[in-house]
């Protein structure tokens, strides 16, 4: 994540996690981690500019839990509601996973996709 840097991973097409720098600042929706305008961590584990990231997301059904940086800030979170940027409304359909681009260049690696057994 460079300096001022914004994007987001987007889950089935409709609930945005947001990545931005958010290094040294105080958990909020719109930050690091949190659920787009719908859920603020527990807290803000972001590392500085420059350094890399680690997420693990698990959404199941309508509920969210964000690991960043190897500590809990989401656990297990009902989802009131798809976040701006949505490819559609209707929370039940099946979507993508896509990472967006904001601001400023953001890279991404080594990214693992596993079902989620119920």
């Amino acid at each position: 994540m460079p300096k001022n840097g914004n994007s987001g991973i987007y889950l089935r097409g409709i609930y945005e996690v947001q990545v931005a720098d958010s290094y040294g600042k105080g958990p909020d929706s719109h930050g690091m981690g949190g659920l787009y305008s719908r859920i603020t961590p527990t807290s803000n584990p972001a590392k500085a500019p420059g350094e890399w990231q680690t997420f693990d997301i698990t959404l199941v059904d309508r509920h969210l839990t964000v690991i960043l940086n190897g500590t809990t800030i989401i656990d297990n979170q009902p989802i009131l509601g798809c976040t701006g940027g949505a490819l559609w409304s209707d929370e039940s359909r099946p979507g993508p996973i896509y990472l967006q681009g904001d601001h400023e260049a953001v890279d991404y690696r080594n990214i693992v996709l596993r079902p989620v057994l119920k």
